[in-house]
């Protein structure tokens, strides 16, 4: 065909709807499969993949739009790493090397039909979204091939291509929970979009929700377990259907049901928590710290209650492991409290003190924060093994601030003039301390007694003057 003629073609081609250009592909696509005229059948068909692509570099969906939408089942579960995994999450990572095996190997015929369909419109119409759904059984049914449980032995070498270790374990949950896309989509329908309190009704309801023949396997209860957690106020509350599945509270008995995995769930959801505690402390960003330690002592207290765990069984030791993680991280930060406070408080000499000194009030507001810190801690302390640390730092605290503050005050009637000034923000530091330990009444009394020392200095100072 010459190029006049290729031309031609081409206009021609580049007139026709979208969606004639995308019929023309499949039956071309098909004919070469056939074998029937393959030699004109390819030309038209690279035609064709040009027109579809070159129009506008822009109006092709891109490789990652395309990956998107097509994992889109999997978006409640992905999780973008930095905590152990567990059963019912998929890494992030994992999409795009198994998204290009699926175009590469998986499912080819598929995606570039559902590439086509993609590229008929901005936004994906009922044509993309059933080409979606063909591609997603298609690459579930090859990736049960490769990887499910009657994939041959000698795949390693194929699983190999898909990507590294990670990718290949994530490689059968995401087939699976692709072909049970629709039994997951009615599950999210059913479920309400928020549970404050996951009391018997609720319990009923959500029992009744799960109870899909698809969703109850191994395999997938763990993700049909995840959306459940993902509605609840408190996650900890999921053991609460494990219970009832169990008929008991007993830990073996529990354990012994498919829904036992729940209490895992449950575990993995306090380790989370626990480490965020960690890394906010650390940042030095207690905004988030009040809200932390109420939902891990709830959570502690929720499953010590309602599940009789013993304390060398797995389930039992993985709680007293976070509880001691809980209790080392808060008792480091907790007993550096009081020597920060001294730092600030502590009187020394006047002729240590140079004249342009000056308490940094940036210091004081995160002392202050770790104060308030301390004071949340005592909330909470039972369930999190700091009961004994934090009542006797409280308590410290009180009373050196306490003294220190009548301390500063009556430094302020006397003594250098140099010294004064940083004095005077000793006290100011010292109020704002007793604001969060005593409250504001008495904070306001303390407030009061460094003007009416200060008023009381500079008034000493003039009379000499006045005398003179």
């Amino acid at each position: 065909m010459g190029q006049t003629s290729k031309e031609r073609l081409r206009d021609y081609l580049g007139q026709l709807p979208p969606q004639s250009q995308a019929l023309l592909m499949r039956q071309f696509e098909r004919a070469i499969e056939r074998g029937e005229d393959t030699a004109v059948a390819t030309v038209v068909l690279d035609l064709l993949r040009k027109i579809a692509r070159s129009n506008d570099d822009g109006e092709r969906p891109r490789s990652g739009d395309l990956a998107r939408f097509f994992f889109r089942p999997l978006d409640p579960f992905v999780t973008d790493g930095g905590v152990p995994l567990r059963p019912g999450m998929i890494r992030r990572a994992s999409l795009f090397p198994i998204w290009q095996w699926v175009a590469r190997e998986g499912a080819p015929e598929q995606a570039r039909e559902y590439e086509t369909a993609m590229a008929l419109s901005s936004e994906p119409g009922p044509e993309a979204e059933a080409a979606v759904r063909t591609l997603q059984l298609a690459a579930g049914e090859a990736i049960m091939k490769i990887a499910g449980p009657g994939a041959r032995g000698d795949n390693q070498r194929a699983l190999a291509r898909i990507g590294a270790p990670d990718v290949v374990e994530d490689l059968l949950p995401i087939g699976l929970v692709l072909q049970a896309r629709e039994a997951f989509d009615g599950l999210a329908s059913r479920l309400p979009t928020f549970m404050r309190v996951f009391d018997e009704a609720w319990i009923n309801s959500v029992t009744d929700a799960l109870n899909v023949p698809s969703l109850q396997t191994p395999q997938l209860l763990p993700f049909a377990l995840s959306l459940v957690v993902q509605r609840l106020a408190a996650p900890w509350q999921v053991v609460r259907l494990a219970i009832k599945m169990a008929a008991s509270d007993d830990e073996l008995r529990v354990a012994g049901t498919p829904f036992g995995i729940a209490v895992s769930l449950a575990l993995h959801d306090m380790f989370c928590l626990a480490d965020n505690l960690r890394k906010d402390i650390r940042r030095g960003q207690f905004a988030s710290v009040g809200d932390h330690l109420k939902a891990l002592h709830d959570a502690v207290r929720g499953l010590r209650t309602e599940l009789d765990l013993r304390h060398d069984s797995n389930w039992g030791k993985q709680l007293a492991s976070i509880r001691a993680d809980i209790s080392n991280t808060l008792q480091s930060e907790i007993d550096s409290v009081p020597g920060r406070v001294r730092r600030i408080l502590r009187q020394r000499p006047d002729k240590d003190i140079p004249s342009a000194a000056r308490v940094d009030m940036a210091e004081v507001e995160e002392v202050a924060s770790l104060i308030d810190f301390v004071a949340v801690c005592r909330t909470y302390a039972s369930e999190l093994a700091i009961n004994e640390v934090t009542l006797r730092t409280y308590s410290d605290l009180q009373q050196y601030v306490e003294k220190a503050t009548e301390s500063l005050v009556q430094s302020l009637r006397g003594g250098d003039a140099k010294a004064r000034a940083y004095r005077q923000t000793q006290a100011e530091a010292a109020v704002r301390f007793c604001n969060v330990l005593f409250g504001e009444e008495y904070s306001s009394l303390m407030k009061r007694a460094v003007e009416n020392a200060l008023a009381a200095e500079r008034s000493a100072e003039r009379k000499p003057s006045r005398a003179s």
